[in-house]
């Protein structure tokens, strides 16, 4: 008899299944259908011998110093500012676009004051922003829209930005200044050694257990909990009784090349070009000396592992008739992303399970004395 069971060794399960093992002494079993931990973010060495993020570029950032330190007992940390660029009309240029971006696509000499004097001129307002293209045209206008958004968010979610909410764009952000990192949070950076042995470290306690490659339904059938945390879709959970949701998938093609670098930054993107999205190089993230680098080519896909929640107002609706079965399930927690339909940074979904686990304290009193479990490595 497991006290908990959590379904997902992603984010959300481990580290609610950490809490509940080091700060409640019970017992947790987490279960995975894939081969090893980590979820998405999961990381491994190639044949090469080049640490590479097996589900694309994971890259960590965050404003909350709660999140940073407790994810801090699992790892050290590598320092790294995240720098994408985009290939515009033949040349590369920094996305989020900012001054430099303006400059060197049009050949322009322009200022700070300069750069948002020419956007204003080009804004086309919108008397409501609802949609994702009504983001960007109302800000930059629509040349800018054309060349770096468009295209790219028609590949990446397949369909054009004017059927996607507004959220989609409106997490990249246009700046009239230098500055070229892709964000500009207060803690960025790497896992020192890789996403994997963070997780490894924190699922390493005598209270927890990992099985892989188990199916939900059937260890449900065959092992004894009394309480589950799940972190799979919640349309799967209930068997699709309102139809599936729509989800975007992503298909990954990795490659070793025979030199040293490929490119500059560690993301190009492609918004005019290619039928990939991207181009990752894990050396710039990672650190690591080596002869030889490794890259992923990122496609968009509708078949595949579900990655990105379709963010469209008819698909929302269509969760909270799942949302509402979750709310009236005993002893049964929805934490993550594809059990709350939402897209949520790794550190988003750290802080949901950490909230999460306060609220089962309120909820379920601790009948044991916990075993607190020390720091294992330093920030």
């Amino acid at each position: 008899m497991f006290d908990w069971l959590v379904v997902g060794a992603g984010f959300a399960g481990s580290v609610l299944a950490e809490r509940i093992a080091s700060q409640r002494d019970e017992r947790v079993l987490v279960i995975d259908k894939r081969p090893h931990v980590g979820g998405n973010a999961y990381d491994r060495y190639d044949e090469a011998g080049i640490l590479i993020h097996q589900y694309g570029p994971h890259i960590f950032h965050t404003n909350s110093e709660a999140i940073f330190d407790y994810l801090s007992q699992f790892t050290r940390w590598r320092p790294y500012e995240h720098r994408v660029l985009a290939e515009v009309d033949g040349m590369l240029a920094p996305i989020p676009i900012n001054l430099t971006t303006v400059n060197r696509l049009f050949g322009l000499a322009l200022d700070s004051e300069g750069l948002a004097r020419w956007l204003a001129e080009r804004a086309e307002p919108r008397a409501e922003i609802r949609t994702s293209e009504d983001v960007v045209v109302s800000a930059i206008g629509r040349e800018l829209y054309e060349k770096f958004f468009k295209g790219y968010t028609r590949k990446q979610w397949g369909v054009d930005p004017s059927e996607l909410d507004k959220s989609v764009t409106a997490r990249v952000p246009t700046r009239t200044n230098t500055d070229d990192r892709y964000f500009t949070d207060a803690y960025q950076y790497m896992p020192q050694h890789g996403y994997t042995r963070l997780f490894e470290r924190m699922l390493a306690h005598p209270n927890i257990k990992v099985m892989l490659q188990t199916d939900f339904e059937e260890a449900r059938k065959e092992i004894a909990f009394r309480r589950l945390i799940y972190t799979g879709p919640i349309d799967e959970f209930f068997d699709f009784r309102f139809g599936k949701l729509p989800y975007r998938s992503l298909q990954f093609r990795h490659a070793t090349l025979d030199q040293s670098w490929l490119q500059p930054v560690a993301v190009v993107n492609y918004p005019q070009t290619q039928a990939y999205t991207r181009i990752t190089e894990y050396k710039h993230l990672t650190g690591q000396r080596h002869e030889k680098t490794s890259i992923t080519y990122e496609f968009p896909s509708d078949v595949g592992d579900p990655y990105y929640p379709v963010p469209r107002a008819e698909n929302m609706a269509l969760y909270k008739k799942y949302e509402r079965l979750a709310l009236v399930q005993p002893d049964v927690w929805f934490v993550g992303r594809l059990a709350t339909y939402r897209y949520y940074n790794m550190d988003q979904v750290v802080g949901q399970a950490l909230a999460t686990f306060r609220r089962i304290c309120q909820d379920i009193p601790v009948k044991k004395t916990p075993g607190l479990r020390p720091p294992v490595a330093a920030k």
